[in-house]
């Protein structure tokens, strides 16, 4: 049941990629666009989530840190990856991304949470990680690469962080709680630090450029609203998954997985995939049989 929920968290991951991608293009990748982009997103994931929580706001101390610290995270890669794009095409910003929320789990659960590593895991990994390589075209220089290893390991920490609201022994509130905190905080921040940035520069008289000028339109926020929906809810299945599932077979998963959909879409964009993501699609399918077939 609990591979279940990765797999469907997977498939909504894909879909979030290309509203992520969808938005940026609207709306551009300043920082103003990166906050206005993770408050629409946090806000309606907040109602969907406190509708699946019985409309109940669980907080504890350890609760309330955990969710200021992904917070963080969520708000840093969401800026990071708007800026990654000026630089560097998908899919070297997707090897970053993928590559960072598969390995600093896949660490973390085999160095402190003593899961093992198993022949198993050991291909997965590998398979996954050529089939990242195989994706990766040349993109528009070095410039980006900074905001590439943003990326890299704001997704990764991301995961680190998970493992870590599961397994620590302090109260805490339930898998749905703690995402829907996380919800309230990332709303709240990314609109004071939305309000903050803009009063500052009506103050200095600053430009803010066509990308951040007036209102997102009505499509805008669909796609926002979709996006923290979608987000939210993968989040919440993989957190639930998380306490049944090591994170050395969860994120490899995840990362296979989320190489497959994407590509799977990619068939009804105007871009069809070329040969070289299609080997990675096997590559990555491998792996995951791998994983679940191998007994050692």
């Amino acid at each position: 049941m609990y591979h279940a929920l990765i797999l469907l968290s997977v498939a909504m991951f894909g879909g979030g990629f290309a509203l992520n991608e969808q938005y940026r293009r609207k709306r551009g990748d300043s920082l103003s666009v990166s906050l206005e982009f993770s408050a629409i997103g946090a806000t309606a994931g907040f109602f969907i989530l406190l509708a699946a929580n019985r409309f109940r706001i669980e907080c504890t101390p350890f609760t309330l840190v955990m969710a200021l610290l992904s917070t963080l995270l969520g708000i840093g890669y969401t800026f990071f990856s708007f800026k990654a794009f000026q630089y560097v095409n998908l899919s070297l910003y997707s090897l970053f991304s993928m590559l960072g929320g598969m390995a600093l789990p896949f660490l973390q659960g085999i160095l402190f949470y003593n899961e093992g590593i198993t022949v198993a895991k050991a291909l997965c990994f590998a398979f996954i990680l050529a089939a990242l390589l195989l994706t990766v075209e040349r993109g528009k220089g070095k410039t980006g690469i900074g905001y590439c290893l943003g990326v890299f390991v704001l997704n990764g920490m991301s995961g680190v962080l998970s493992k870590l609201f599961t397994s620590l022994p302090y109260e805490k509130a339930s898998a749905t709680g703690y995402s829907l905190m996380i919800a309230i905080c990332t709303a709240i921040l990314s609109l004071v630090l939305l309000f903050v940035l803009l009063a500052a520069r009506r103050r200095s008289g600053e430009e803010r450029g066509s990308a951040a000028i007036g209102k997102p339109t009505a499509v805008c926020a669909a796609v926002g609203a979709a996006n923290g929906v979608i987000n939210r809810v993968a989040n919440l299945l993989l957190v639930i998954a998380l306490a049944h599932v090591q994170a050395s077979v969860q994120y490899p998963m995840v990362t296979g997985g989320v190489i497959i959909v994407s590509t799977a879409i990619a068939f009804f964009g105007k871009s069809k995939p070329s040969k070289r993501e299609l080997c990675s699609v096997v590559l990555a399918f491998a792996g995951l049989m791998i994983l679940f077939l191998l007994p050692f």
